[in-house]
């Protein structure tokens, strides 16, 4: 399977619903079992509330201001971010060619913490 980045913003913005007047600015790329790969090109307000889903953000291109339960960070090209199932989050002041990936799996409501996170401190040594 592979997804592009210039494929996938050449689909966007998708058609306007009632829940989405403006139309959706995030489509899915691929999906198997709970995860789900999505590219995420917002314009204006980033009004999604928050997912059922762990989620990893990578920024593919731009900048943007990151707000996590009101804590605000810059994130730009290159930047990772993890959010828990359940975190109210948001994407805000975006350049105009901010995209980024989005990266959902697990149960609903998120993943248990590692029982034994020492043992990624091993792997790292």
């Amino acid at each position: 399977m592979k997804a592009t980045l210039a494929d996938l913003k050449s689909r966007l913005p998708l058609p306007a619903t009632a829940e989405w007047p403006e139309g959706r600015f995030d489509v899915e790329a691929l999906a198997h079992g709970t995860m789900s790969l999505q590219l995420f090109v917002p314009r204006g307000e980033d009004l999604r509330p928050p997912h059922s889903q762990d989620v990893l953000y990578i920024v593919a291109s731009g900048r943007s201001g990151f707000l996590e339960d009101g804590e605000r960070t810059e994130a730009k090209a290159g930047d990772a971010l993890f959010v828990v199932a359940g975190d109210v989050h948001r994407f805000e002041d975006m350049s105009d060619d901010f995209a980024a990936w989005v990266i959902f799996w697990g149960p609903e409501g998120g993943e248990a913490e590692s029982p034994n996170p020492s043992v990624f401190a091993a792997i790292d040594a």
